[in-house]
């Protein structure tokens, strides 16, 4: 063992050297670190959950509170708008207090207003729900990223943040099926309550668990809190046989001529962060249009592309409708699911940069052919329709959807990442919540083919933006990249 210090990182991603001859390729995992690797993963479920479960329920909540459009846009855009406050209102707030304890406050907000949503006694008790949960979804999207990024080996960085990320894909199919058989088994208007209520006791399981994993050992170390940062970091890195036997950590140098002089955001903007932000915003914000609309509107846009009728006239009709939608929806988000294991697979191999360029073109392939789908009739309209958002999933999860979530929390040094990573989550979610909100009435006025033409131009301008901001950052060292 050296006697001198080093950084959390070279602890982190040391290969053990056994006493005993025991001999291992890499660093493996201890408990602690697949422990929180688990509990990160249930924020992306459950946004993917009450996301795509939201496009099932839309009919029901609909008729039962006699909304129309407007209604109709508030509900889609509520929660994507308590994401795009709470990612940089809250999630930046692990820069401050430490990343554990935000990341079980963001789960027990969650629970709190999911269980208020399925109870709520009117539309606007309901919407202020969605918010909530929104904004509890949208603290976990720096605070997740950065729990896990900053616990575990660098060569495994890429493939286990994505393998979190992966549960948003899972959370989606299984928000589309849960709302299709609730459908089925009881085919009330009320239903959606049942939709909403069976996320309460997960998510209070979830926060529970929370409780007892360790805080950021890179966290401690940025804050000075050196000895707190070798308990913790041999708690973390706590094996059988015991692998290391000590630990002694070198604080960071500190910054004394800009520390603690420029506010807030704004750091973001400074010469030295600002190619990183651009390339964290910008290219999510362009795919947050394209699928977040196209996510939780596919219901919606089966209906009306595959010949049902999508205004149905009483409640029969529309549950049949909407069983028939979310029953083809549910067959498309497959690929939501294919895609991110692709993603896995080749974020360190490949590298994010290609792959988010490649998925940006894919993505505008899958949506041209669904485009070109409203000018055909017949079995080869339905077809292409299927065709084109199967391909739009799988590329959107392969590429940009997976690689934006990842680049966000890898290209911002220790000390802001948090509020980085946040910054791009929320502007992102400002194409979420626009698209959202707007996809009805742009249905309405433009027809489906003119807006399914304008995501294919804003998917192929991600790629571009992409090219020209792209900052690799695979099998790269979190401090290596800090400095």
């Amino acid at each position: 063992m050296k006697s001198e210090s080093r950084s959390v990182q070279d602890y982190i991603d040391e290969t053990p050297n056994w006493k005993d001859g025991t001999l291992v390729p890499t660093a493996p995992m201890t408990s602690m670190q697949w422990r929180i690797w688990g509990l990160a993963t249930a924020g992306k479920f459950f946004e993917g959950l009450v996301i795509f479960l939201t496009g099932v329920a839309l009919p029901l909540i609909s008729d039962d509170f006699g909304i129309g459009a407007a209604g109709m846009g508030l509900v889609g855009a509520a929660s994507l708008f308590g994401i795009l406050i709470g990612a940089t209102a809250l999630g930046g707030l692990s820069d401050r207090f430490g990343r554990k304890g935000l990341f079980i406050f963001e789960m027990a907000l969650f629970t709190i207003f999911v269980l208020l949503t399925a109870l709520a006694p009117n539309f606007y008790v309901f919407v202020l729900g969605l918010f909530g949960m929104g904004l509890a979804l949208g603290c976990d999207y720096p605070t997740a990223h950065a729990v896990i990024s900053e616990s575990i080996p660098s060569r495994d960085r890429g493939r286990l943040v994505l393998g979190a990320f992966g549960f948003q894909a899972v959370g989606a199919f299984a928000g589309t099926l849960v709302g299709w058989v609730i459908l089925k088994s009881d085919p009330a208007v009320d239903a959606w309550r049942v939709m909403y209520g069976l996320a309460v006791v997960p998510a209070a399981l979830v926060t529970f668990g929370r409780f007892f994993v360790t805080q950021s050992p890179h966290w401690l170390v940025g804050q000075g809190r050196i000895e707190e940062a070798e308990r913790t970091l041999m708690r973390l890195l706590r094996r059988e046989p015991n692998y290391p036997n000590s630990v002694k950590l070198r604080p960071l140098a500190e910054d004394g001529k800009t520390k603690d002089k420029i506010p807030g955001i704004a750091k973001l903007f400074k010469k030295k962060h600002r190619r990183a932000t651009l390339l964290a915003a910008l290219p999510w914000f362009l795919q947050d249009l394209g699928t977040y609309g196209i996510g939780i509107f596919t219901p919606t846009i089966l209906v009306t592309l595959i010949g049902a009728k999508s205004n149905g006239r009483n409640l029969s009709e529309i549950i049949h409708n909407d069983l028939l939608a979310s029953k083809g929806a549910a067959v498309i988000d497959i690929l939501l699911i294919v895609g991110i294991v692709a993603a896995i697979l080749l974020a360190d191999r490949v590298g994010r940069i290609r792959l988010q360029i490649f998925g940006f073109i894919g993505c505008a392939s899958g949506l041209l052919l669904a485009a070109v789908s409203t000018h055909l009739t017949g079995s080869a309209a339905v077809v292409l329709v299927f065709a084109g958002f199967m391909l739009f999933n799988f590329m959107t999860n392969l590429g940009p959807n997976a690689m934006t979530y990842l680049i966000a929390g890898e290209v911002f040094p220790t000390k802001i990442r948090g509020l980085g990573a946040g910054f791009a989550a929320s502007f992102a979610k400002v194409g979420a919540v626009l698209t959202a909100f707007f996809f009805p009435f742009l249905l309405t006025s433009l027809g489906t083919s003119t807006l399914l033409y304008g995501l294919v131009v804003t998917s192929l301008i991600g790629a571009f933006v992409t090219w020209k901001f792209q900052i690799e950052t695979m099998g790269k060292n979190l401090e290596s990249l800090s400095e």
